[in-house]
This record gives structure tokens, sequence and C-alpha cells, in this order.
């Protein structure tokens, strides 16, 4: 080794690659990241899919929105079309679902009545959201004589009765879809004002928000680009857990008579329809009942499962 030492003119040893050789390493990949990075979206799925109840409802959900879709385009039957040749048959393989006292396919009516009844659910979905992500990130980023004049104007929406409202807007409209919608979302939205004001009320003065006014942001950019992408994790939380909310409130109106109105239907109207054939024919209850349960189970499923994805405290 003494002679593989190259020394310099003061005598000192010049270390070489030789000398530095680092052995019992060959191989190895010491310096290898084993962990890829991830976005935050992509660390929330890979968070999501980990729990299996919440992966099982999103494949629920999916059924169903692709069967109410696909449904009425792959029968041959119309769900207003009456043949009294074949009313109150079993389930077959000429009617899936079977048919009711109308001689009407279940099937179709049923395919149509979930469609109207999601469409419902996600635009009173999407109207309450986004009145009330404005109206809470305004009043909590302001604060002051605006966020108390604002929450008193909201607790006066929010006592009013919310069946008596939907009950006179249903005979003023006489009870169509954009009326139902109105009547749903009229007060709806206070609850999701409610919990933007308080996440904005908390992150409002971190530094990043501060920087911003430094900067001369304006409260329109700041709220819009700052705040409320950072409530979004509890926005859409409330959002896979009210639509749901709305799609059984439908439901509710339709079955005793307060919401959707023929020729239209939705599960809600079909129960109200079917359930006085449920000691002859169950079948024709059922199969609208368990799409009810079916879809607000897998919207739950999913909302609990983002939930746990978008808690920074689950984070491994």
């Amino acid at each position: 080794m003494e002679n593989e030492m190259i020394r310099d003119e003061n005598g000192d040893i010049i270390l070489t690659d030789e000398l530095c050789e680092i052995v019992g390493t060959k191989g190895l990949d010491a310096e290898k990241i084993d962990k890829p990075s991830l976005t935050f979206w992509q660390d929330v799925w890979r968070r999501f899919k980990g729990n299996k109840l919440a992966l099982a409802g999103l494949f629920i959900l999916a059924f169903v929105i692709i069967m109410v879709w696909v449904g009425p385009l792959i029968s041959k039957y119309d769900f207003k079309e009456m043949n009294y040749e074949v009313k109150k048959q079993t389930p077959s393989a000429e009617h899936w679902f079977g048919t009711d006292a109308e001689g009407r396919d279940i099937f179709t009516r049923v395919c149509v009545g979930g469609k109207i009844s999601i469409i419902i659910g996600l635009s009173c979905t999407a109207v309450s959201f986004l009145l009330g992500s404005i109206v809470g990130g305004i009043a909590g980023f302001t604060g002051g004589k605006i966020d108390n004049i604002i929450m008193r104007i909201i607790e006066i929406i929010g006592s009013i009765p919310y069946l008596v409202l939907v009950i006179i807007l249903s005979q003023l409209f006489n009870g169509s879809i954009v009326s139902l919608v109105f009547a749903m979302t009229l007060t709806s939205w206070i609850g999701t004002a409610r919990v933007v004001r308080g996440q904005v009320m908390q992150i409002k003065n971190m530094d990043y928000v501060s920087a911003a006014k430094a900067l001369g942001g304006d409260t329109k950019r700041i709220i819009i680009k700052h705040l409320l992408p950072n409530t979004l994790g509890v926005i859409m939380v409330n959002i896979t857990l009210s639509v749901p909310g709305f799609i059984f409130a439908e439901s509710f109106l339709s079955y005793i008579g307060l919401g959707v109105r023929p020729p239209d239907t939705s599960w809600g109207a079909l129960c109200n329809t079917y359930q006085q054939h449920l000691m002859f024919q169950p079948y024709m209850l059922f199969f609208p009942a368990i799409l009810i349960v079916l879809t607000v189970l897998s919207f739950h499923l999913v909302g609990d499962g983002l939930t746990d994805a978008l808690d920074p405290k689950q984070r491994r």
C-alpha cells in the first residue's frame, strides 16, 4: 500500500481514487430514492384506493351511473309506452325488471328515473356549493361588519321552514325540475357557507396570504387563487356527502307527491307509484328502492374515503 501512495513535494500523501474507494457497497443503490415523488392528488388517490370500502363504493356508483345513462339506449321500450297485454309481468329475459300495472317496462323507467334523480342531486349540489363557497369565502376573508351582515342574512334564510318552502314553490311552478332544484337549494347552501367561512378564517392569516396582500392582490383574486383551493378538500368531502342527501330528499318529496310530476319520473316517484303493489308485485318497488339505497350508500362510502385521504394526519 505504501508503494501505491503518491506523495507531493512536501511528503504529504495525495488521495487518489484507489485510496478513496468505498468497499462492500458494489451493486447497492444506496442513493436511490425508493419512494417516487407524488403530487398532492396522486398521494390522495394512493391513500383513497387503499380504502377497500371507498373503492367498492366508487365502483358501485360508477355502475349505477353507467346503467341509468346507457339503459334507455339499449332498451327497446319507451318509459312512457303502455301495453296492457303484458302488464304486471315478473322479471324475465324480455323485461329485465318486469312490467308495471300499465304494461310499462320497469327497467327503462328505473333508468330514466335514476337519471333525473342523479341530475337533480348533482345540480342542487353544484348550485349549493358554488353559492356557499363564494358567500362563505367573502364573509371569512373580510370579517368585521361585512361578516356580521352576511351571517345575520344566513341566519334569517336558515330560519325559513324547508318543507313549507318546497311545498309552496312546488305548487307555484307545478313541480317542474327547475323549480324543485331552486326550492331545494334556496336554503341548503347555508351549511356550505358556514364551513367555508370557518376554513377561510383559519388560513387567511398564513404567510402566503399575507404575501399575496403585500404584492397588491385584490380580495377577489386572493379568495379564488389562494383561499378556496386550500378549502377544496373540505368542499369535496361535503360534496360527496351532499349529493346523496339531495337524491334522498328528492326521492322523499316525490314519494309524498311534492317532487317530480308526470310524465317525468324519478326513483321517488316510482316508489310512490309502485308501493300500492307491494303485497302482490313486490319487485316493482324493489328495484327503484334498492337503487336509491345503493346510490346513497356508495356516495357515503366515497365521502368517508375522501375524508381519510384528504386528512393530513392520515399521510404516511
